[in-house]
């Protein structure tokens, strides 16, 4: 029986840990500074926000190219021959990169492509859906495989709170009338992934200690998440204290198992020092 490997795009987030365990394949998405090309996943995520700082301006992204797929897709080959491969990517409704995989995989064969319409937690709670799936069931067939990883797409959920709206309004996630009114009233919008879009859900005002709660709360009261597994993201400068408070509400909620995870580079563009994210899969 042929091994499935996994892969995916920086833009999920997945801890090295897990990568490594997993052997989870994962392609670089880009950060552009200065007109200078960097890698998401090598570029310190400190670097990101000292040239805000230095600059004043927000780097910009770029989605993975064809050819870094074609690499991606031909360097698994080698590494594990006779594999089937199945991509599950970023979503094509925010980026580029899964046309991209798409026209790649037309080269090889015992490809498969899942877009995943979610991004950072959201791309990595589907990634590891599939992989602990996979180790539960072994003999699975890729294509049950697949169906199964397909069925839990429209059921992930991630919510988030970005540190700064300067960074969010960069990327053109709120315009200039609510960048203003938001500074002014300390209103953080929650960010959702709605059919695969970023979409503002709802409004919260407070510090950020008080709002992650609320949308913590919120987040639970509105979804039926899997107690088995809870994903929450944070971008460099999260109050510590925020990150066990989170935990402890949580672990209340009766959640088995907590990871987790810095926002990279790429994300961090988006959600500015900070930020506060959940994802989980509905039961």
């Amino acid at each position: 029986m042929s091994r499935i490997i996994f892969s995916t795009e920086s833009g999920a987030d997945l801890p090295k840990d897990l990568v490594e365990k997993h052997q989870i394949q994962v392609v670089p998405m880009h950060v552009i500074m200065d007109g200078k090309d960097y890698l998401d996943g090598e570029l310190p995520v400190e670097d990101v926000f000292d040239y805000h700082s230095r600059t004043k301006k927000i780097p910009s992204t770029t989605a993975t190219n064809i050819h870094e797929y074609h690499e991606l897709f031909t360097k698994i080959r080698k590494d594990f021959p006779d594999s089937i491969i199945i991509h599950i990517g970023y979503t094509s409704k925010a980026s580029a990169s899964f046309q991209s995989a798409l026209i790649a995989a037309e080269d090889f064969e015992d490809l498969f492509l899942i877009d995943a319409l979610n991004v950072t937690g959201g791309l990595a709670a589907i990634v590891m859906y599939a992989v602990t799936l996979l180790e539960e069931e072994p003999s699975i067939s890729h294509v049950h495989l697949m169906e199964k990883i397909e069925s839990v797409v429209p059921k992930t959920r991630l919510a988030f709170l970005p540190g700064s709206l300067d960074f969010l309004r960069s990327g053109g996630r709120v315009s200039n009338v609510a960048y203003i009114g938001g500074v002014l009233l300390k209103i953080k919008p929650c960010i959702e992934l709605v059919e695969g879009k970023l979409v503002s859900t709802r409004k919260y005002r407070g510090s950020m200690s008080i709002v992650a709660e609320k949308l913590m709360r919120d987040y639970l009261n509105q979804y039926d998440i899997d107690r088995k597994q809870l994903y929450l993201i944070y971008s460099i400068g999260l109050d510590e204290s925020i990150k066990r408070r989170m935990d402890e509400i949580a672990k209340e909620a009766g959640f088995e198992k907590i990871t987790w995870m810095q926002a990279g580079a790429m994300i961090s563009t988006h959600a500015g020092p900070g930020g506060f994210g959940i994802a989980g899969v509905e039961c």
